[in-house]
């Protein structure tokens, strides 16, 4: 058996995905398509590494100068803009909007325009997502 090498970080990384998304209530056909595309993207799922091991974002991608945590932080104001709170409360689930942020920055490569625009723009006042 000389010869074979086994790396289980991404069984891991897989398995901390799994639990990631269970608890933040994801559904197991956006867990798989988050899944594939870290799998694509070795910069992205180094940085999944990094956030399961240390619960925060290394911000090493970027992508038009935006990086995880920026994404992010759009999540939360978002999340806040949506119930009107102004502030995160306990049933804020910051797991979620760690996963929304790593498939929005799959998203914003496949198109930084429009990730750019909502950034700096918005979406307009009838549309929030």
């Amino acid at each position: 058996m000389n010869g074979i090498v086994y790396d289980a970080r991404k069984i891991k990384a897989f398995e901390g995905l799994l639990a990631l998304g269970e608890y933040a209530g994801k559904e197991e056909r956006w867990i798989s398509e988050l899944w594939e595309a870290l799998v694509l993207d070795e910069e992205l799922m180094k940085e999944f590494m990094f956030y399961l091991d240390h619960h925060t974002l290394l911000d090493r991608v970027k992508c038009r100068g935006y990086a995880l945590t920026d994404l992010y932080v759009w999540q939360m104001d978002r999340y806040n803009l949506i119930r009107d709170i102004g502030k995160n409360t306990s049933c804020c689930n910051k797991e979620a909007m760690v996963l929304n942020a790593f498939r929005a920055m799959v998203e914003m490569k496949k198109d930084p325009d429009t990730y750019v625009k909502r950034l700096t723009e918005g979406r307009g006042m009838d549309q929030l997502f």
